[in-house]
């Protein structure tokens, strides 16, 4: 285990442009060629609405672009949030999702690493400033100008018009923040990889995770199961912390090796100094004390659940008499999604997904917040309505 592994090089370089064939003078990003083609998609118009049918307008592919046509897009609990305004204040209407996988319909003039029939997908991110420290060591979400989000944020060059996401027919995306999807994997269990996939696998690659490491997993719902798969398929002895009996066998179907009641004190007292890096996934307030006990010297925690509101203090001495690390993790940048996405084909992991139709989407926003998922929804482009000939958004 090694603390603080460099990120593999960003993908997404800027294309060269030379003097011969440079523009006279500074100008803005390319503009669309043709109009903008209409999309069918399912969103909110109000934090109240609810999900409904919604047709949105997208940009005629510029130089740089792919144009996607949408097969699945996966359900994340952010897209709740984002929807019903938990989040803050919202631009409405807001269609939601940002784990999209589909097929590549059309490119740019400029594009030649993607082509018409290629399988690829977008998760969290559909720009950054490119220029900023974090963006030029491939952690674009991290761009210190401010990433722009694949719904529900302004994009400055698209005129910031608000992006909308892949609860949708089709998308248009500059080519340096798609992402080539292997075909060994199924469509609709990979799009969630997109977001909970590369949310737990970044903070484990950043350890170094490995043979012989042991990693603790708090949480057993969307992001928690693909900490299990990935870090088990790392080489990892993975042990699982849940409040809940009923999830132990799910645990140990998933790899997990070993499966702790944390509300148990015994239990806790017995993982004392056994665990080397704990992904914590639970957005609810939880008390993290107990869980630094059973770290070892030099052992970290990441937080990757966002609670609503303030968790329970840390005990300083526990963080110091064990030289101990409590951190943060989003997502990961575009190079390290594409390495996340290569890991999973290579090593067969797959969320464990139910797909749904789009007159299902309130239904399972609301299963989903009851915890009644096994482990991830992904909607099912093809159910959506006809876009109709005016565009809503």
């Amino acid at each position: 285990m090694t603390p603080g592994r460099p990120v593999p090089p960003p993908l997404g370089k800027p294309l060269v442009v030379s003097e011969e064939t440079a523009d006279p003078a500074p100008s803005a990003p390319a503009a669309a060629q043709g109009p903008p083609t209409l999309a069918a998609a399912y969103g909110a118009t109000s934090a109240l609405s609810g999900l409904v049918p919604l047709t949105v307008a997208r940009r005629a592919p510029k130089e740089d672009d792919v144009e996607i046509e949408i097969d699945f897009c996966g359900l994340c609990h952010s897209d709740v949030h984002a929807t019903r305004g938990e989040w803050g204040a919202q631009s409405y209407p807001l269609v939601p999702g940002h784990e999209i996988v589909g097929r590549v319909r059309s490119v740019g003039s400029a594009v030649d690493d993607f082509a018409p029939g290629d399988l690829v997908g977008v998760g969290c991110l559909v720009d950054s400033c490119r220029e900023c420290g974090s963006c030029l060591e491939g952690l674009e979400q991290y761009c210190e100008r401010g990433n722009v989000g694949t719904y529900g944020v302004k994009d400055a060059r698209n005129g910031d018009s608000v992006t909308q996401g892949g609860y949708s027919t089709s998308v248009v995306v500059d080519r340096r923040f798609v992402l080539r999807v292997p075909e060994a994997l199924d469509p609709a269990a990979a799009a969630p990889l997109l977001c909970a996939g590369i949310t737990t696998y970044s903070p484990l690659r950043y350890f170094d995770v490995e043979d012989g490491d042991v990693v603790g997993v708090v949480g057993l719902g969307g992001l928690g199961h693909m900490a299990v798969k990935i870090a088990k398929a790392m080489g990892a002895h993975v042990v699982v912390f849940t409040t809940s009996e009923a999830k132990f066998e799910a645990a140990i179907e998933l790899g997990a090796d070993d499966v702790i009641l944390s509300k148990d004190p015994e239990a806790m007292e017995g993982a004392n100094r056994s665990i080397d890096v704990i992904i914590d996934t639970v957005a609810a307030p939880h008390d993290l004390n107990p869980y630094f006990r059973t770290l070892r010297l030099n052992g970290a925690l990441f937080q990757l659940g966002l609670p609503p509101t303030d968790m329970p203090p840390v005990s300083p001495g526990a963080l110091i008499r064990r030289r101990l690390s409590y951190a943060g993790s989003l997502i990961g940048g575009i190079a390290e999604t594409q390495e996340m996405l290569d890991f999973c084909a290579e090593h067969g992991i797959v969320s464990d997904v139910e797909v749904v139709t789009a007159r299902q989407l309130n239904e399972a926003y609301d299963r989903m917040v009851a915890g009644d998922v096994k482990y991830r929804f992904v909607l099912d482009t093809k159910t959506l309505q006809p876009a109709s000939e005016k565009a809503d958004v």
